[in-house]
């Protein structure tokens, strides 16, 4: 998806079906890469040929299938990595998680920058706000700008995050939606962290969560 000079690279992904972001403004060289997940090769490549040097690494939240491969694009890259303090605790526990998998994974390194509610982020001539979002993890964020939401776990097109996994909790994801997503205009793209893209107004008035909840 292009938005002026703004690219959003989806990037299907790994065991789950995770989608990794490459997200960059085509007139400046910053590179975002959000949610590197298992496949880390293929994010690289991909990054490759497009002539983009990947330059910050950004965490919608901790969950194995969003964070598999940071650690390798740390190491290949440089590039800090931005996590909310509220999920540092199931980031740590990256090799706790891939254990329930029967996988032997190392903890990957430290967060660089933490991120903040309220928080703007620049990807070239863009702007991006942090939006704190838990339900599906405690410290669950979306990013928010130019019409566009890279939203990992929170909404999918015609469903929701799990909420039942460990830091979950079903009240605090609606609220957190409705709270920090259906605020916004329907025309606004979601990039999810699974599956298709949608807009907030076709999940407004057609997603059986929200509609059961908010008519």
């Amino acid at each position: 998806m292009t938005t002026s000079t703004l690219h959003v690279v989806p990037i299907p992904n790994g065991s789950f079906a995770e989608n990794c972001y490459l997200v960059y403004d085509a007139e400046h060289p910053e590179t975002i890469i959000v949610d590197p997940g298992e496949e880390v090769e293929r994010f690289l490549a991909e990054a490759a040929r497009r002539s983009r040097k990947i330059s910050e690494i950004w965490v919608t939240h901790a969950h194995i299938d969003h964070i598999q491969g940071v650690a390798e694009i740390h190491e290949a890259t440089g590039a800090p990595i931005h996590l909310h303090p509220a999920d540092r605790e199931l980031y740590d526990g990256l090799p706790a998680q891939g254990s329930w998998l029967g996988l032997r994974l190392m903890p990957p390194p430290p967060p660089d920058r933490s991120l903040a509610h309220g928080q703007v982020l620049h990807v070239g001539a863009a702007s991006f706000e942090v939006r704190h979002a838990p339900g599906h993890t405690p410290g669950h964020v979306v990013f928010v700008g130019d019409g566009l939401v890279i939203g990992g776990d929170v909404l999918f097109q015609g469903s929701i995050g799990r909420s039942d996994l460990p830091g979950g909790d079903f009240d605090t994801l609606i609220e957190s939606i409705r709270r920090e997503l259906l605020s916004l205009p329907d025309p606004t793209i979601v990039h999810p962290g699974h599956g298709e893209a949608t807009t907030i107004g076709s999940e407004r008035t057609t997603n059986p969560f929200l509609t059961r909840h908010h008519r």
